[in-house]
């Protein structure tokens, strides 16, 4: 020890005290942006303002508009476009130049508690414990504001291509509706929430300060305060502390951490911790980690003796079929108000994008990277983060689904695959018309084609009749399967003749055969081997939803009448759904039957509108007299696909006489949507 202490001689003892004067206001400003060389202490500050519990700070400096290095028609055409043609009190730049800048502070840390302000004199050290280190950047809040400009002016001139009527046509009725009690796990994500922290933020009111320059009589007057007060022992018994109460302060003693138990599986939740939760949490715990599984894996991770209906009961509330394995769903993964640790992205834009590519999966077995980016238009990373949940990627091949087609659980829960099925429907109706595409894009266009067959018409018309007795004789076991001791009739129809169905000539047994085209091995509704044969018991199902839902909307194109049902049937309880399938050709006659008729909208030559975009039904006849004026509107549109309300008014009061302003706002709300001034029949606006 003595050798070493002669290695190291003490050369000087300095005296430490501890300032408290500003401890709790003093702040150290660094500018990053900035060189060191070059200060702001000579530059002209405006005004200063700062939020103390937030630690927020806001500096306004003025600029050198005549230093030859400032582009004076770059800071008029700011100014130009911040303010406007009109300047007052509440301008951003009074001079009609951008003739200063503000900075804008955030914290470069949050524990300041190891750092401190020192000023050393007469062999002293006086050092003061920060209150905050800020980093002051240049603000762009004026970019904001010329944006702001921007889109009034754009509001203004749409706004006024709008009539009165249109105007008076925006009143609508209020319903009031009480809240329910907030929960608690509620209440915490929305404190936690962007929203929730930003409006906190702005409720905290700014305090206007005054600035004094480095060599002001009063900065002068308050860098004394950077000294200690009092130099005696016992003011600064902080800094003197004995040799064990210093070593403690160096290395504190380790605290014993508490041990929380997660909630949901990890690597170290056992299986019996999970079997305490509620059922429905246990599923959705084990799909929420697992991502994708087969039923039967499902049912050996649940206790044994646990009810199948009973957890495919809760798995299809956080779960979609794919390919008869069962995927977690999007909102389960993404929930509401939250983004991607990636990118950044809003959860409800990630689940469009999953949804789409779990879509993609029930139409084939492998999908490109590439293809589904271009599509979606999500950053690579989460794109990846979706692939990587369900699929395996493959080389040459793209990505391939992660489990094989369980075809096992598709036969044996035909009710539920079915179910799914509409589901799916559904999704990619919504699909569609976000990301502007039809399903007929991803099917396959080069695939090897077999050599054609010639056949003559006698022996395709056996084959034919053959088919459909087979797919009867199956139809009618499942049913009687399904339906001990009931007695089902199917009706008899002609086997042939059929002009809007396509001949099948395929080899490929049903039962071991799964085109690519169908939707978790059941196929579409649109395939050729589904039974058009329902009977008369699905028929007047299906006229009285076509019936129902027309006298709730009035008007309907095609599509959107397709996308009702399948949310109908996708509702329907398990099991009790008498469609096994319904053709576009059998859904128009049952609106035909239902005294609805197709109102032939002259649609213009570039519409993008997809064909069944463009078939419009109406409904005709209700027995009321506001028939007449119903009418009198469908005969209009047949003249331009677009009107405006003054047409409407002239044809109604040429016809009818007097119409009220009643009964045309109640005709226009029930066949009718408007757009920019202009009225469409519903469904028919062009995107």
């Amino acid at each position: 020890m003595a050798s070493g202490d002669d290695d190291d001689p003490i050369i000087e003892e300095i005296d430490v005290y501890l300032a408290k004067s500003l401890a709790d206001k003093l702040y150290l400003f660094q500018y990053p942006v900035r060189p060191a060389t070059m200060t702001y202490d000579d530059v002209n500050h405006l005004t200063a303002r700062i939020k103390p519990k937030q630690q927020r700070v806001e500096l306004e400096m003025a600029m050198n508009t005549m230093s030859p290095n400032y582009c004076r028609s770059k800071g008029e055409q700011i100014a130009l476009n911040v303010d406007g043609t009109t300047f007052d009190e509440t301008s951003t730049y009074s001079v009609k130049m951008m003739d200063k800048q503000t900075f804008s502070s955030i914290q470069a840390t949050t524990n300041t508690s190891r750092y401190a302000a020192a000023v050393f004199r007469k062999g002293e050290l006086h050092i003061t414990p920060l209150t905050g280190i800020l980093q002051l950047r240049p603000s762009f809040s004026y970019l904001d504001k010329a944006d702001n400009k921007t889109r009034e002016r754009e509001a203004a001139n749409e706004g006024g291509d709008s009539s009165q009527d249109e105007a008076e046509e925006e009143a609508k009725a209020i319903t009031v509706r009480f809240a329910r009690p907030e929960s608690e796990q509620a209440r915490q994500r929305r404190i936690q929430s962007y929203e929730f922290l930003q409006k906190k933020q702005a409720e905290e009111p700014w305090i206007h300060l005054h600035y004094h320059s480095i060599k002001d009589s009063r900065s002068e007057h308050e860098k004394q305060y950077l000294f200690c007060q009092s130099v005696d022992t016992s003011e600064n018994s902080q800094l003197v502390k004995t040799p064990k109460e210093y070593l403690a302060m160096l290395m504190p003693p380790l605290a014993e951490e508490k041990v929380v138990k997660p909630v949901g599986p990890s690597n170290v939740l056992s299986m019996a911790q999970l079997r305490t939760l509620p059922l429905g949490e246990q599923v959705k715990t084990l799909m929420k980690n697992v991502k994708v599984m087969p039923f039967a894996n499902l049912m050996g991770l649940l206790a044994s003796g646990t009810d199948s209906t009973a957890v495919l009961r809760c798995i299809q509330q956080v779960a979609l079929l794919v390919q008869g394995n069962w995927v977690v769903k999007s909102d389960v993964l993404y929930p509401k108000n939250t983004c991607s640790p990636h990118s950044g992205v809003p959860a409800e834009v990630l689940c469009r994008g999953r949804d789409f590519v779990m879509w993609r999966f029930t139409l084939e077995r492998s999908v490109m990277r590439k293809e589904i980016t271009s599509i979606i238009k999500l950053p690579p990373e989460d794109v990846k983060e979706f692939l990587e949940h369900v699929a395996t990627p493959r080389i040459n091949r793209g990505w391939e689904f992660l489990l094989p087609t369980d075809l096992d659980f598709i036969k044996k829960h035909s009710d539920v695959a079915h179910r799914q099925h509409m589901l799916w429907l559904g999704i990619q109706s919504k699909l569609e018309k976000v990301f502007n595409f039809s399903k007929e894009d991803f099917m396959p266009k080069n695939s090897p084609q077999p050599e054609p067959v010639h056949i003559s018409g006698e022996q395709r018309l056996k084959m034919a009749q053959e088919r459909a007795q087979e797919n009867k004789l199956s139809l009618q076991k499942d049913l009687d399967a399904k339906r001990p001791g009931s007695t089902i009739h199917i009706k008899q129809e002609p086997t042939s003749d059929k002009e809007d169905e396509p001949m099948d000539t395929s080899c490929h047994p049903s039962s071991s055969y799964i085109p690519n085209g169908t939707v978790n091995g059941y196929p579409s509704v649109t395939s050729s081997s589904f039974d058009h044969t329902n009977g008369n018991s699905s028929s007047q199902e299906l006229q009285d939803f076509v019936i129902k839902t027309f006298r709730k909307h009035f008007v309907l194109t095609l599509n959107e009448l397709k996308r009702l049902m399948n949310l109908h049937l996708a509702s329907m309880p398990v099991g009790q759904s008498i469609f096994h399938s319904i053709s576009d050709h059998m859904l128009q006659d049952a609106i035909l039957l239902c005294h609805c008729k197709q109102i032939m909208v002259p649609f213009p030559a570039q519409s993008t509108a997809a064909p069944d975009e463009q078939k419009v039904f109406g409904l005709w006849e209700t027995g009321e007299d506001f028939d007449k004026q119903r009418r009198l509107l469908y005969d209009v549109f047949t003249k331009n696909y677009r009107v405006r309300r003054q047409v409407i008014q002239t044809r109604l009061a040429q016809e009818l006489g007097d119409v009220s302003k009643a009964d045309v706002d109640r005709l226009l709300k029930e066949c009718c949507s408007s757009h920019g001034g202009m009225w469409y029949l519903k469904g028919t606006i062009q995107s």
